[in-house]
């Protein structure tokens, strides 16, 4: 049975990392102080280190919860081969609206924010990087798997286009937030992949 001390030990943790995923995703990891995130979640700047160890280790909790995300929003189709004909459409509609979810969330600016921090020799946060492309890509070849794509077109290449496409659109944005609208350009990337994957007519 949790006590009264661990779910107040929790809350805060949850309230400090929601803040500095918030700050990360504004500001970057290296401008980010435990001060910013003290004052951004209301817990002392002290209780930081107790709860993280380093700002290393804060930034690394953060990717680990950010991971925990996706992947419960990443919810699963039925598990056999879209069929019939019919229902191919409707499947290609849920891969995605499912995807313009993810790229829409708060964690997608965070990735892209931090991803000269994940690129650098060394970086701590690397293999959380990895993990984090692999488990779109998987969720998103799982689901071509299931359409008739034509021949010499593989589920897995195209996965790697549609993540890589939408991570593109919303580095594009944060450069140029008053050029870039992400809604248009995520609807005229489905128009895009629908054209290759559905038959005609659907």
């Amino acid at each position: 049975m949790t006590t009264r001390r661990e779910q107040t030990s929790h809350e805060s943790s949850e309230l400090i990392l929601r803040a500095a995923a918030e700050l990360f995703a504004a500001k970057g990891y290296r401008q980010t102080t435990f001060a910013d995130v003290a004052e951004r979640s209301g817990i002392s700047r002290g209780s930081i280190p107790w709860h993280f160890g380093s700002k290393e280790g804060l930034l690394l909790a953060v990717l680990e919860r950010s991971v925990d995300l996706i992947r419960a929003g990443l919810v699963e189709g039925p598990a056999e081969l879209v069929e019939p004909e019919e229902e191919v459409a409707a499947g290609f509609d849920r891969l995605m609206g499912g995807a313009d979810a993810l790229f829409a969330q708060p964690t997608t600016k965070l990735f892209v924010t931090l991803l000269v921090e994940a690129l650098e020799p060394g970086s701590p946060i690397h293999g959380r990087y990895v993990e984090i492309h692999n488990t779109l890509r998987d969720h998103c070849r799982r689901w071509l798997e299931r359409l008739p794509l034509p021949p010499g077109l593989s589920a897995e290449i195209l996965a790697v286009t549609i993540i890589g496409a939408g991570i593109g659109i919303h580095q594009q944005w944060l450069l140029a937030p008053d050029r870039v609208d992400p809604e248009q350009s995520l609807a005229a990337l489905r128009t895009l992949v629908a054209g290759a994957v559905l038959p005609a007519g659907e």
